[in-house]
């Protein structure tokens, strides 16, 4: 008997009804600023996938035994942001409603604003936590304040003074360090410092947003705005695994992989390998 054709991230096959995370992949860039592609990031992550084992000797986990259910891309209007992003937030607020975890797969990271809205609805302590190359803080970009370089500076107009935490930042304009001073935790360069905020965080209700530029272009070359000077591989991992082993996740994303700009597929294995780590770390924790 034929079956049809269902394709998803691999051993992301749950029913529904019985999955603690459920993915969704966001194919939208249309704000992007330097390299549009990131719209093709989430349908290639999951062909991609099958390169993978299901079993991580990082974690001595298996996909298998984390119940996930991937619920397909959305179909999002290009050209029309603020629509895109309330298809989004409708998709996530479905998946907290039902007390599970959403997981975008971007897409560029506007998208994180749509779950993100969804999320503070849901938990009115939300904390984000924020991996990236970029501060994200403008409060416009071009006269456009919903933009990929706006993204964080909007979920600040969320959540305010004190509830967001950057890591790996290394480029944004001037204007963006001098704002954000005193209103955002921002650690430059690298993730010292992860500890003591995840400790300060405690049981709060966290948001994890993973932008794949903050690798370094070495590492990770098929992104739209690549940044020299990012982390390596086992760098973000160890930092991943400490937030999701340690902090009270409630949704997450990854995002800005553009795969037409690493033909080699390399970028595509890594981001693979991150979404792999990510749900096993926050499904076995809880």
């Amino acid at each position: 008997m034929l079956n049809k054709n269902i394709e998803t991230f691999i051993a992301c096959d749950s029913e529904y009804s019985d999955a603690k995370i459920v993915l969704f992949g966001a194919p939208f860039d249309s704000t992007t600023s330097y390299r549009p592609g990131a719209r093709f990031g989430s349908r290639v992550i999951r062909s991609e996938s099958y390169g993978l084992e299901t079993y991580s000797p990082y974690q001595n986990k298996d996909l298998t035994d984390v119940p996930t259910f991937d619920s397909g891309d959305i179909e999002l209007c290009f050209g029309d942001s603020a629509r895109a992003l309330s298809d989004i937030e409708a998709r996530a607020q479905l998946i907290l409603k039902d007390q599970k975890i959403p997981f975008i797969l971007g897409g560029e990271h506007l998208v994180t604003l749509g779950a993100v809205r969804a999320a503070a609805r849901a938990h009115s302590d939300l904390r984000i936590i924020h991996f990236d190359a970029h501060a994200d803080l403008r409060d416009d970009y071009l006269g456009c304040a919903l933009s990929h370089a706006c993204v964080i500076r909007r979920c600040y107009d969320i959540l305010g003074d004190g509830k967001i935490y950057q890591f790996g930042i290394r480029s944004g304009d001037k204007s963006e360090f001098e704002w954000g001073n005193g209103r955002i935790f921002t650690q430059k360069f690298n993730f010292d410092g992860l500890r003591g905020v995840l400790r300060d965080i405690g049981i709060a209700p966290v948001y994890l947003t993973v932008d794949l530029d903050v690798f370094d272009p070495s590492v990770f070359p098929g992104t739209g705005t690549p940044e020299a000077g990012g982390v390596s591989f086992n760098m973000l991992l160890e930092a991943i695994l400490a937030v999701c082993n340690e902090a009270n996740i409630i949704a997450c994303d990854v995002c800005e992989l553009s795969p037409v700009y690493d033909q080699s597929g390399a970028s595509a294995a890594v981001a693979c390998k991150i979404v792999r780590e990510m749900i096993l770390g926050i499904g076995g924790n809880t």
